[in-house]
């Protein structure tokens, strides 16, 4: 059984002109990236010029790179500047809180999941779905540092210390984010329970 190379060095070896190396890059990371940039946009229409912008940075950057922190927090980090340029050319931030009802990233969202539940039965189904929304509502309402790291580690299986490094955070501060933004959703998710809110 062959070992499968890590990112770093398939990037080692894309940064040497191997484009086997950077396909396979695309396909290990296209998805996790995608889904980091949909939560961190407040506005859809900028997702998939983000990420599509990533990737091309990260080819004009292949010359220089070099692995100090793992290639996914490398790669996150190009999109998440990305997204910091692109806030400031608009002048303005746009808060999750102006985000109205009919915003359509919990669609996006839910689309993946969907894609997890294939053959499922419709009953099921509605019921993931219902309490996918719940969900999606619960995250939007963290504040926008805790919802970063929490998605991070929860949707992308990044470590306390590649969240650190990305975020440019302590350890210690990334853990009582994570703590904190645990504690609000299972509050939220548990009100919306009790109180029977349905989507």
């Amino acid at each position: 059984m062959s070992v499968q190379p890590s990112d770093e060095s398939l990037m080692l070896s894309y940064r040497d002109g191997d484009l086997l190396a950077f396909k396979e890059l695309y396909r290990r990371h296209s998805k996790g990236l995608y889904v980091f940039i949909a939560w961190r946009s407040p506005r859809k229409e900028w997702v998939d010029e983000i990420a599509q912008d990533s990737w091309a940075n990260l080819h004009q950057a292949r010359a220089r790179y070099y692995p100090q922190a793992s290639f996914r927090t490398y790669l996150f980090q190009i999109a998440r500047n990305r997204l910091i340029d692109q806030l400031r050319q608009q002048q303005r931030t746009v808060l999750a809180s102006e985000l109205g009802p009919c915003d359509d990233e919990g669609e996006r969202f839910d689309a993946l999941a969907d894609a997890w539940h294939d053959g499922a039965s419709p009953e099921s189904t509605l019921s993931e779905k219902q309490q996918l929304e719940r969900l999606h509502r619960a995250l939007r309402a963290l504040p926008d540092e805790q919802r970063e790291s929490l998605v991070l580690q929860q949707f992308n299986g990044m470590s306390l210390e590649e969240i650190s490094s990305l975020v440019s955070a302590p350890v210690e501060t990334v853990k009582s984010r994570l703590r904190y933004a645990m504690r609000k959703l299972r509050q939220q998710l548990d009100n919306s329970t009790a109180q029977g809110v349905r989507p």
